[in-house]
């Protein structure tokens, strides 16, 4: 069964439960989800759900991604599939295959998201798209060890292991939650 938007709704009340401080950033998507439908689509352009994860090793560092149209370092990450059946599996997809990461040794920090980001994605005219927005729900996974596999070339240029300090400066306060996540 596909995400639906009462997942996407729940995973982002559960959020503001955790972190109610976020409410004013986040009172346009729950706006959104309470009048519209379909935002597990990526067609859906009003807004639609999106999915990071942050896979920390070790306790001491992060894995990133180049990532190839945005052209920074992110977390591994993207749009829901029609297969996805929950967000934090989504998370999971993504970060296997942008990285090749073995997922039975993964193991999620938390079923609550670390972070939840709404923001305008600018238009992309060679895949049809407008500009719009993502809701994006960034799961935290933890492992003793995980090496990477073969990378989406696809999506990223590359991925390599950052030291959690590093990652944090490159990317945000959502390094420190992914290590922190709550149970």
């Amino acid at each position: 069964m596909a995400v639906s938007d009462s997942d996407i709704s729940s995973a982002l009340s559960a959020y503001l439960d955790c972190y109610p401080d976020e409410a004013a950033s986040l009172s346009e998507p729950v706006k959104l989800l309470a009048q519209g439908a379909g935002f597990a689509s990526r067609q859906n352009f009003s807004m639609h759900a999106t999915v990071g994860a942050l896979l920390v090793r070790g306790g001491t560092e992060v894995l990133l991604v180049d990532h190839l149209a945005y052209g920074i370092l992110l977390q591994p990450g993207g749009h829901l599939e029609p297969t996805d059946s929950t967000l934090i599996s989504a998370a999971v997809r993504e970060l296997v295959e942008e990285t090749g990461v073995d997922p039975s040794g993964l193991f999620p920090a938390s079923p609550i998201p670390v972070y939840v980001e709404y923001g305008r994605v600018p238009a992309r005219p060679a895949k049809d798209e407008p500009e719009h927005f993502h809701l994006d729900f960034g799961y935290s996974f933890v492992t003793a060890q995980a090496d990477m596999g073969r990378i989406q070339e696809s999506e990223v240029r590359g991925a390599a292991w950052y030291p959690l300090s590093t990652a944090e400066r490159l990317v945000g306060h959502r390094i420190s939650r992914a290590v922190t996540a709550p149970a």
